[in-house]
């Protein structure tokens, strides 16, 4: 354990807030260890780093999970079963499955954030989300100090969420994830609006599913910035879902709002836009800002406090529900 260091190297936000307590888990016994004398101290489970932001110095003990591995532990005639450490970088997990021609995350390609955080928010992009490909998680309670399995159904995922990121939030530690993935006849997802519009100007004929990620990656460096050089954690609001009667009241008076829908009743409209329409795309404040290429980006610009950058997001929630009567939700954790 180490004692009162610095998170700046830990969260992709460059937050500089101070850990009481943190240690590091490379395996699982080390994670019982430290539940064993923590579990009654709220402890703080981190990944990558990649989906938190810290509002001040945290009095609770951290635990990083470093938990590698990457295992082949079944295989039928079409699929694979990969059983991955939750340690292990998201995108370099999918990098080994492409190099193994692999199918099934090549749309989440250069995803921030380590395996283990996955589930808890139920990752997605370029139209897929990783409960297409979600087989097992182990988990070990923080309450009871024992490992259990979570299956697909057990999750209850859902848009950006799981069962991690609600009933059970902050009271499982994931320590590894099982996949199952394509091996041949590999089904390619190319239906998400920009990555079409970029196979139909090449006039990509038959996508494979290297060629998928070579053009998610092209969309994402070009929309998004790298937070290895300019702090942040990506899409900082979930974009929201709502009924038709309500979706109808925004599109009778802004009818270019692009609406992907859902079900019957139920449509969901780019946060990002609602944002653009508030004129807040590359609007800055001290040292925050939102990107210039991605309003729902929200950057540090060098030195900005966590507490900085959470009042300038609350600023934006403040002024989208008052053009729009349309409360944002979060997608990055907030951690007081």
């Amino acid at each position: 354990m180490k004692k009162s260091i610095s998170l700046k190297p830990y969260n992709t936000f460059g937050v500089d807030v101070i850990a009481k307590n943190f240690s590091i888990a490379c395996n699982e016994n080390d994670i019982f260890e430290f539940i064993d004398i923590h579990s009654k101290n709220n402890p703080l489970v981190l990944g990558g780093g990649s989906n938190i932001l810290f509002k001040k110095n945290i009095e609770r003990p951290i635990l990083k999970i470093n938990i590698k591995g990457i295992n082949i532990i079944d295989e039928k005639i079409n699929h694979v079963f990969v059983s991955v450490g939750a340690g292990e970088n998201w995108n370099d997990f999918v990098e080994w499955s492409l190099k193994n021609d692999f199918g099934g995350v090549e749309n989440l390609t250069l995803i921030p954030g380590n395996v283990g955080s996955a589930p808890i928010q139920n990752i997605g992009a370029y139209g897929v989300e990783l409960d297409s490909v979600f087989e097992s998680c182990n988990a070990i309670s923080i309450k009871e100090n024992k490992l259990k399995k979570f299956k697909k159904k057990d999750c209850k995922f859902s848009y950006r969420s799981s069962i991690f990121k609600s009933n059970l939030k902050d009271k499982y530690v994931i320590t590894n994830v099982t996949f199952k993935l394509s091996k041949k006849n590999h089904s390619i997802n190319a239906e998400y609006k920009s990555l079409k519009s970029l196979i139909d100007k090449r006039n990509i004929q038959k996508p494979t599913i290297q060629i998928i990620s070579n053009l998610v990656k092209e969309i994402r460096t070009k929309k998004l910035p790298d937070p290895k050089i300019i702090g942040n954690c990506g899409s900082f609001f979930k974009n929201p879902i709502m009924n038709k009667l309500n979706f109808e009241k925004i599109y009778s008076t802004n009818n270019s709002v692009p609406f992907y829908k859902i079900s019957k009743n139920e449509y969901k409209i780019p946060a990002a836009w609602l944002i653009e329409k508030c004129n807040m795309k590359g609007f800055k404040s001290g040292q925050v800002a939102t990107h210039k290429e991605h309003a729902l980006v929200i950057i540090n610009l060098g030195e900005a406090t966590g507490l900085e950058i959470f009042n300038f997001s609350k600023s934006i929630k403040n002024i989208v529900l008052k053009k729009f009567n349309i409360l944002l939700e979060e997608e990055v954790n907030i951690i007081d």
